[in-house]
């Protein structure tokens, strides 16, 4: 009935405010048997993960224009190219050496020049040498019109990297294209004047 509902209805409410008063004394006498009845809450924290930049094609393709270098040019389409007009307008009847200018902090240029120009099969750096610059340049025996141009005139020795500016690498390239072409017969050289110490051979003559 709805006096009986009414009934509970006040019951409740009278024991509610009873441990409403009641709970801070019981918690004051005893805290050790309240807070192992307490409810533990837990909250989790989610971190908003970053969204990954998309790698297309067209902007690998643009990092890497012009500046590949993992495809091998023969050394036929080297030979072709040195007798090409492109060759002439670009370089003129100068070797390909004589209009580069290093890039360097300061008015006195390193003692060495750098390592190597291509990392990883891509040109590193924004001044590259005379020949990494140039993919149809390619130090081999065989091209010898191109290994004249790094060889003295006058003395027959290769020129050094502080004058023609190769980075370590094809400077290394370079010696070796050249022993091996003189070593085929493709380029000529002097053969260095040897210094014999005579009295080795001859007995000093005895003074009288």
């Amino acid at each position: 009935s709805e006096e009986n509902k009414s009934e509970k209805m006040s019951r409740l409410i009278s024991q509610f405010f009873i441990i409403k008063r009641v709970l801070p004394l019981y918690q004051v006498n005893h805290p050790c048997l309240l807070q192992a009845g307490r409810l533990l809450s837990t909250s989790h924290i989610k971190f908003c993960e970053e969204a990954k930049p998309e790698v297309t094609k067209k902007t690998s393709n643009l990092t890497v224009r012009g500046t590949d270098r993992t495809k091998v040019i023969p050394v036929e389409t080297s030979l072709r190219y040195l007798r090409s007009a492109a060759y002439k307008e670009t370089y003129g009847e100068q070797p390909v050496w004589v209009l580069y200018r290093r890039n360097h902090k300061g008015p006195h240029p390193p003692r060495k020049t750098r390592k190597t120009c291509i990392r990883a099969g891509i040109v590193s750096t924004g001044n590259p040498c005379p020949i990494c610059r140039d993919e149809y340049l390619v130090l081999d025996c065989n091209n010898i019109e191109l290994l004249k141009q790094f060889i003295s005139p006058y003395s027959g020795e290769v020129l050094s990297y502080t004058k023609t500016g190769l980075c370590q690498m094809r400077h290394n390239e370079l010696l070796v294209a050249v022993e091996r072409a003189i070593d085929r017969g493709y380029l000529t050289y002097d053969v260095p004047f040897r210094f014999y110490d005579y009295s080795e051979y001859y007995t000093p003559e005895k003074s009288a």
